[in-house]
């Protein structure tokens, strides 16, 4: 009997830890991207007020001309690291035009933001949320938010593309 109900409970959990262990776009995963958001509007790095600084011509995906903003935060008690994009796009921009009307093109925001250690340890310890000019989260082709450790395996995004480009950028940021 304790036998039977010890494999019952071995494949219940072997099957639960997926849904789990799910690397972005959940429950928990959204709250702190909404609580992300938050802070990040508190402090004028997203939103129709954001501080406006200086525009560079950028790549994709992130768009052809962007603006970048790496600070710190404060998020559910936790002060750490942060890298926000604004990213523009879209007929006839440049960057004088982006900075003369910095929401006139704006597509996105993407942002990282620095866990606690061991949040996802091979990959720095990365929160990444993608959001719309209005901070709504933006969806995968699949329809799950991007916000989390975004993504992982044969879902390219973020962390794929960020280690694929040597994932430099991950250590440095950490740093500073």
């Amino acid at each position: 009997m304790f036998k039977k109900l010890g494999i019952a409970a071995a494949l219940a959990t072997a099957i639960a830890l997926p849904a789990s262990a799910q690397d972005f776009g959940s429950k928990a995963d959204i709250d702190f991207a909404n609580q992300l958001w938050s802070a990040l509007q508190t402090a004028r790095l997203v939103g129709p007020d954001r501080i406006n600084v200086q525009p560079f011509e950028g790549n994709e995906p992130h768009g052809a001309i962007q603006q970048a903003y790496a600070t710190t935060v404060a998020v559910g008690g936790r002060t750490a690291r942060v890298l926000v994009k604004a990213n523009h796009g879209g007929p006839d921009v440049d960057v004088s035009a982006v900075y003369d009307n910095p929401n006139k093109h704006l597509g996105a925001y993407t942002v990282m933001f620095k866990r606690e250690a061991g949040y996802d340890s091979e990959n720095k310890d990365w929160f990444w949320a993608k959001y719309n000019p209005a901070g709504e989260l933006d969806k995968n082709p699949k329809g799950a938010a991007i916000a989390g450790r975004f993504m992982k395996g044969a879902d390219k995004g973020c962390i794929a593309c960020h280690t694929a480009a040597g994932g430099e950028d991950l250590e440095t940021l950490t740093s500073k």
